[in-house]
């Protein structure tokens, strides 16, 4: 088995190829939203730039935002559990949903707004389907609130990808994102979906630029760098907590009535140290 340098999965690859492949994207879309590309009248991409400022940014995010027939889509790759992506999505959707009113319009002039997030870990453990749909319902009536709200999440463990048939073009949409090696792109495109075929020739033609290559180093540098700083101030943090430790045990001392001397010893504290404690 080959492993893949660059996975679909891998933000900055899928913005690249997707931006730069609007076709591809429009049909991604269509195939996620269960709707025909026929019926998409309107589709244009709201940030399709990524500004080289930001890959450093611990809250960058490399996400495809679009109107689709009117509708504000958003649409990302999530590759790591953090723990907290429901209320993080949500907030996603809070943010485009709140930012679409503009002046001189009324709260019926917002868009529908829809998250769609696929994700490489699985969110709910209790239902064995890898798309779940949700919708502001009433509890007990599933009366609609708003047909505004709408979050789509697609769960890639889940997804069977052992027997994959031609004209489930949302299996092999997804199978694009869950392949890990050369060979689960070949039994791809060994199926012969012209589609599936011209995205991972996007893919393949996306990752040898010097433009992919040069953005994919900054990437990843600015990433080495966070962590390092995150080291960093672990290792300060776990110090400044010995240094404090030392300082209560020193007060501790000197109010049981230890010699500045003793103290000294106890704790590896100099004389200074130890007078602007201020117990005396």
């Amino acid at each position: 088995m080959t492993e893949l340098e660059y996975k679909f999965t891998y933000d900055l690859l899928f913005k690249m190829v997707f931006t730069k492949h609007i076709r591809l994207l429009k049909s991604l879309v269509a195939t996620l939203l269960s709707i025909t590309l026929d019926s998409i009248e309107q589709f244009e991409i709201r940030n399709a730039e990524i500004p080289p400022e930001t890959l450093g940014d611990k809250f960058c995010r490399l996400d495809i935002n679009m109107m689709v027939n009117g509708q504000r889509v958003d649409l990302e790759v999530q590759v790591n559990d953090d723990g907290d992506f429901p209320e993080r999505s949500l907030y996603y959707w809070a943010r485009e949903y709140s930012t679409a009113l503009h002046i001189g319009e009324t709260y019926s002039d917002l868009p529908k707004t829809i998250v769609i997030s696929i994700v490489n870990f699985t969110m709910f453990k209790d239902y064995d389907g890898f798309h779940s749909e949700f919708h502001a319902l009433e509890v007990s009536r599933h009366t609609q609130l708003t047909d505004k709200f709408c979050l789509h999440y697609f769960e890639l463990p889940k997804l069977p990808v052992e027997n994959l048939s031609k004209t489930d073009r949302l299996s092999l949409w997804l199978a694009l994102f869950k392949a890990k090696t050369e060979e689960d792109l070949e039994q791809i495109e060994a199926l012969e979906v012209e589609e599936m075929q011209e995205a991972i020739q996007a893919y393949k033609t996306v990752t040898v630029t010097p433009e992919f290559k040069e953005v994919a180093r900054l990437r990843e540098l600015a990433r080495y760098n966070e962590a390092s700083a995150l080291a960093h101030a672990r290792r300060e943090g776990m110090r400044e907590g010995l240094q404090e430790g030392m300082r209560t045990l020193a007060q501790n001392l000197l109010a049981d009535g230890d010699s500045i001397e003793k103290v000294v010893r106890m704790t590896g504290l100099t004389r200074k140290e130890i007078e602007e404690l201020n117990v005396f």
